[in-house]
């Protein structure tokens, strides 16, 4: 075997092993990536039941329902709605009109099982990517800015 043999199988040798663990490290971050959607999202894309995401909009008015440790709501971008199904207890600033980001997944009804809960923390913060879903949509803008 000549040298310039033997230095082509150890570069293709290498460039095989690199493959394999850029295919891994690829691999590991799909399981631990969470995709933020709106409503309005979730209706045009199909996203299959079980994948975790993060659902974000306005809790709808009239629409939360507490039974005990479960708390039943609908997300909106004010152009579709999600129901969703929380089992915990809810942040102290969650209420019916504010911003809420929600993270967990579908089930089969095409209702979101949460498995947590964010709300705003101020009066004048929106989760950016609520803010930007719900502009996209036309239908909300910031306190003080018109159109």
């Amino acid at each position: 075997m000549t040298r310039k043999r033997r230095r082509l199988y150890f570069v293709v040798a290498g460039m095989a092993v690199l493959g394999l663990a850029a295919t891994l490290v690829l691999m590991s971050f799909e399981d631990s990536l969470v995709f933020f959607h709106s409503p309005s999202d979730l209706v045009e894309k199909s996203i299959p039941a079980g994948r975790n995401f993060r659902l974000g909009g306005l809790v709808e008015e009239g629409s939360v329902i507490k039974d005990g440790v479960e708390v039943r709501f609908s997300v909106t971008d004010l152009a579709e709605t999600v129901p969703v199904v929380f089992r915990g207890l809810v942040p102290d600033l969650f209420r019916e009109g504010q911003g809420v980001v929600a993270e967990g997944q579908l089930n089969e009804q095409g209702v979101f099982i949460a498995s947590n809960v964010l709300a705003k923390h101020d009066e004048n913060y929106m989760p950016p990517e609520v803010a930007e879903s719900l502009k996209k949509a036309g239908k909300w803008q910031p306190k003080g800015e018109k159109q």
